[in-house]
């Protein structure tokens, strides 16, 4: 199981979350390529561990286990992976 950032995310960008990943799977920070021209961030599901630590580091609520995804958001399951894709 992966996390994954969904719609409270957009034109936010908070990086609380990318503070605390232990294993730096929360793209695009600022300063890399993609980080002004996307509206939220995302988290490679091939590199997050599980570990939930960006879950309560997230200020407005947007990160939640897959499995968790509110019903209005599970686009976005497929938005995060799609994005690692190229």
């Amino acid at each position: 199981m992966t996390y994954v950032i969904t719609q409270p995310c957009i034109g936010v960008k908070d990086a609380s979350c990318v503070d605390v990943c232990p294993v730096d799977c929360i793209h695009p920070s600022q300063g890399e390529e993609g980080y002004e021209e996307n509206e939220q961030l995302f988290i490679n599901p091939d590199e997050c561990i599980d570990c939930g630590a960006c879950e309560p580091a997230c200020p407005v609520t947007a990160i939640f286990e897959e499995s968790a995804v509110p019903e209005e958001w599970k686009s976005f399951i497929k938005i995060n992976a799609d994005f690692f894709k190229g």
